[in-house]
């Protein structure tokens, strides 16, 4: 990813945060010659080594898995809020611009098996269903219920390389920079707003 120093942000544990609350991504590899994406969750952890890993799993359907064992080089990528910036909010002429905020993580998967697929969904399910008021748990799950796990492949990838990308209009001065948080808030787009109270944390 293409990331200017002013807009490089390398506190890892802004980096972690983000990840975990964005934390459905897109997993992309190259699958039978051509580069392959798939939508899914996928969730950071520190594994057994201490190494920080990716967890998540795909429909056996999905052609993708069938690769990883070939091309076990991929991209994970995460995506935050993002909005359109107007140059009209600027006190000078200029061109209109997008912020948005990405993280990208590269690293080698790998395929697991027995009793670590089982707790990798156990976590999945207990971070997604806290909030519920009647949450699902997979030790409750019948054993018919969790024959359908026969149709996933659960996979870890170990991160090799961070790419952390926050364009908050840091090159902006201090009047054109609170003038544009002050235009994102009056959009009342909710994308918009979450950029905007990125950009004020950003300046604390």
């Amino acid at each position: 990813m293409y990331i200017p120093d002013i807009y490089k942000n390398e506190n890892n544990k802004e980096i972690i945060d983000f990840i975990q609350k964005n934390s459905f991504g897109i997993l992309i590899n190259q699958t039978n010659g051509k580069l392959w994406a798939t939508h899914i969750p996928l969730e950071l952890e520190t594994n057994k080594t201490g190494k920080q890993v990716l967890y998540g799993h795909l429909s056996k359907e999905n052609p993708q898995w069938e690769s990883f064992a070939e091309n076990d080089k991929v991209l994970a990528i995460f995506s935050g809020p993002h909005s359109y910036i107007s140059s009209s909010w600027y006190d000078h002429e200029n061109v209109p611009t997008w912020n948005y905020i990405a993280v990208h993580l590269y690293g080698t998967i790998k395929i697991i098996e027995g009793e670590a697929v089982i707790e990798s969904l156990k976590k999945l399910v207990n971070k997604y269903e806290k909030n519920s008021e009647n949450p699902v748990r997979v030790e409750d799950l019948s054993k018919k219920t969790m024959m359908q796990t026969r149709g996933i492949v659960a996979f870890e990838i170990e991160i090799e390389e961070i790419q952390a990308k926050h364009k908050l209009s840091q090159n902006r001065d201090e009047k054109n920079y609170d003038n544009i948080i002050l235009e994102l808030k009056k959009t009342e787009n909710p994308q918009a707003t979450a950029i905007a109270n990125e950009m004020s944390k950003c300046r604390k």
